[in-house]
């Protein structure tokens, strides 16, 4: 596990969501600070404001690729092209190894209502099942970006 990974994971086991951990290991590399950061990916944890939908370790990945690649001046259609060719590199690769970029079908629980949130607690899934979300998201970030 590398160093990115296990501050995500610790992050992650502090209380901050999964996409705050993701995307706040990376922030300061790009120049945005640990709170900005933090803030930014809030509402992206449980699926997007606890929807089950897209994993936040998948949108906190997004926004790190897009902090690297991303393009800066609407005319830069080709460096906005090579952005979302990574985002679904990355998406390919993250449900290779979890067969679904989806928070409910990684959980096998909906947490969009009370009683599927109470079973994944009850079950502890974010505690057994999330962190190495967390630490995928990471490896599979730091694997591309070294590339």
């Amino acid at each position: 596990m590398s160093a990115k990974s296990e501050q995500a994971v610790r992050k992650f086991g502090k209380g901050f969501n999964c996409s705050q951990a993701v995307l706040s290991v990376y922030g300061e590399e790009f120049e945005l600070c640990r709170e900005t950061a933090l803030k930014i990916a809030c509402g992206f944890g449980g699926g997007m404001g606890r929807m089950a939908l897209t994993c936040g370790v998948v949108t906190g990945a997004f926004m790190v690729i897009g902090l690297k690649y991303g393009n800066v001046d609407a005319n830069e259609k080709e460096i906005k092209e090579k952005t979302y060719g990574l985002v679904r590199e990355f998406a390919r690769r993250f449900e290779e190894r979890n067969d679904s970029v989806i928070c409910k079908e990684l959980l096998g629980c909906d947490i969009s209502g009370q009683e599927g949130l109470k079973s994944a607690k009850d079950n502890g899934l974010f505690t057994s099942v999330c962190p190495g979300l967390v630490q995928d998201a990471v490896g599979i970030l730091e694997e591309m970006m070294n590339e």
